[in-house]
């Protein structure tokens, strides 16, 4: 019995010394939209070929983990934020930004359609100071096309997760409230890296 234990040990040693660890995120970017409620957001983002994940959450805010009723309440500082994790081989930052900007209504402060607060408060953050200069030259295009421009555009402070409830929410209730419409998702489809 101890032979075919130190045999078995033997070849799990042996597989994983030929098969090399593969990171989950290696060579993928992020990206951090709050564009109103998260829901469309991360939605319309899912659609695009080269997004591996969206993720609904609260980013920029004061207090740790926050639940929904602390964030709606106003007080917390938090933006309903989606988390958009992305190949950059297949999709660019610039056109994940642009689809962005099509989707929201840039100048407003605080409101996305008939959300209105601070969560709603549209914002682009990242982690990546390379990104941060592509996200503000594009922003500054975007505010030349606007007598007002209300966009937040910051380095992340936090992303917390939302809910599950949350995560995926115009998949599990397709007839569920979105302020994005129907065109920018399909324009979602149609994102492809151009050369």
């Amino acid at each position: 019995m101890r032979q075919l234990s130190a045999l078995l040990v033997l070849i799990l040693m042996l597989s994983l010394a030929v098969v090399p660890a593969l990171s989950v995120g290696e060579g993928m970017k992020t990206i951090y939209f709050a564009g109103g409620c998260f829901w469309g957001v991360e939605h319309m983002m899912e659609l695009v070929p080269g997004v591996k994940d969206a993720v609904s959450g609260y980013a920029n805010g004061t207090l740790d983990n926050p639940d929904y009723g602390q964030v709606i309440s106003g007080n917390t500082g938090h933006r309903e934020t989606v988390k958009v994790t992305y190949d950059p081989q297949m999709v660019s930052l610039s056109q994940l930004t642009e689809l962005f900007f099509s989707a929201i209504d840039p100048t407003v402060k605080n409101r996305q359609g008939n959300d209105i607060g601070s969560q709603y408060q549209t914002g682009i953050y990242y982690a990546d100071a390379a990104d941060g200069d592509v996200i503000h030259a594009l922003a500054q295009a975007e505010q030349e096309k606007h007598s007002t421009f209300k966009v937040e555009l910051a380095p992340l402070t936090s992303f917390w997760p939302a809910e599950e409830y949350h995560q995926d929410y115009l998949d599990k209730n397709p007839l569920g409230y979105c302020h994005i419409g129907p065109a920018a998702f399909e324009e979602a489809k149609k994102l492809t890296k151009q050369p």
